[in-house]
């Protein structure tokens, strides 16, 4: 069996075992939202609001400045103590930042329904007798969100569904007749530009828009030190246990822009990959040195991991850990990657 035979053949055995989707900051970065370089750089060219901008709101901030000047935004917010206001800054501004290019993506999709590749893999996936899929994202975007309605189907991210969706107890099922319609289950670890605290506490899941209404905060888990206390609160916790009971039961894993660099994420997942039965697909722009430590450290016992190559695209696999150049298309886009198995 050649490359490219080896390649399609375990790419089909990932597609039909359904596999968890786990969609990272790649994913998102071939639609135009920015990563966490372009948001480092957004954040320390904001300005506080004047009233922070005195001790001890500055301290941290320009504790924070310092760091992002040499390293990325994880690790020079790592560390770091700020204010709650500063913090509330932070969050607004991330928020601001990321939303104006999701709410372009909204308007892209709203014209064209066939625009975004992922509906296109959620429809394949759901043609058989499945009724959900599982997708496991640390991104706030609503890429996910926007191909699953585009393709037809319900998205389900912990929140009842309409204008107003409020925390589900129990997971809402829509019917159309006697039939119930496939569901898109997002799990959402760190939070979406469209959940919103209100002054009261409660979380509403609201549809997309330009501006935080007034009297709200973004629901949203920045980088940093911060991060690993907010995820035990909810609706962080809940979407955090879905996501774990998601990746303990997976069948297979299809990484779409995933640099393994999220250590909520990792350790169960890393764990299932090391069942033989369980076969990882990962397509990414640039493999990170996390998930190429991860793949060559033998714990992964069935993969294929597809990067851009000069040529088109270089394959890592299982078999050929030091990777293999497979000339001609870029396999590792999902726009080129989906027909692969769809024909």
């Amino acid at each position: 069996m050649d490359e490219m035979e080896l390649m399609q053949s375990h790419v089909q055995d990932c597609i039909g075992k359904l596999p968890v989707i786990v969609l990272g900051s790649g994913a998102s970065a071939a639609h135009g939202i920015p990563g966490m370089g372009p948001l480092g750089e957004h954040l320390a060219a904001s300005t506080l609001p004047i009233a922070y901008q005195a001790d001890p709101h500055l301290y941290g901030w320009r504790e924070f400045l310092d760091k992002v000047q040499t390293m990325d935004l994880e690790s020079a917010l790592t560390g770091v103590t700020v204010t709650p206001e500063v913090l509330e800054h932070i969050v607004h501004t991330t928020w601001k930042f990321l939303n104006a290019a999701d709410y372009r993506i909204f308007e892209r999709v709203l014209a064209d329904r066939r625009l975004l590749p992922l509906s296109r893999l959620f429809q394949h996936l759901l043609r058989s007798t499945a009724m959900e899929l599982q997708v496991v994202t640390p991104n706030y975007d609503r890429l996910a969100e926007y191909a699953a309605e585009a393709a037809g189907y319900c998205a389900y991210t912990g929140f009842t569904f309409g204008i107003f969706g409020s925390r589900a107890v129990d997971v809402p099922r829509i019917q159309i007749g006697r039939r119930q319609t496939r569901t898109v289950n997002i799990w959402k670890v760190h939070g979406s530009l469209g959940w919103f605290s209100g002054s009261d506490g409660s979380i509403v899941a609201l549809p997309p828009m330009e501006a935080v209404p007034t009297g709200f905060t973004p629901v949203i888990v920045t980088p940093g030190t911060e991060k690993y206390r907010r995820v035990h609160e909810e609706p962080f916790r809940s979407a955090m246990h879905s996501a774990d009971d998601s990746v303990a039961r997976a069948n297979a894993f299809l990484c779409i822009g995933y640099g393994f660099n999220d250590d909520h994420l990792q350790p169960l997942m890393m764990e299932r990959c090391t069942r033989p039965e369980v076969p990882l697909v990962l397509i990414t722009k640039e493999i990170s040195p996390t998930a190429h430590r991860f793949l060559k450290s033998g714990r992964c016992n069935r993969f294929i991991a597809l990067e851009e190559s000069p040529n088109g695209t270089r394959m890592f696999s299982h078999e050929t850990p030091d990777g293999f150049e497979l000339t001609g298309d870029s396999y590792w886009r999902l726009d080129r990657f989906v027909p692969l198995f769809t024909g």
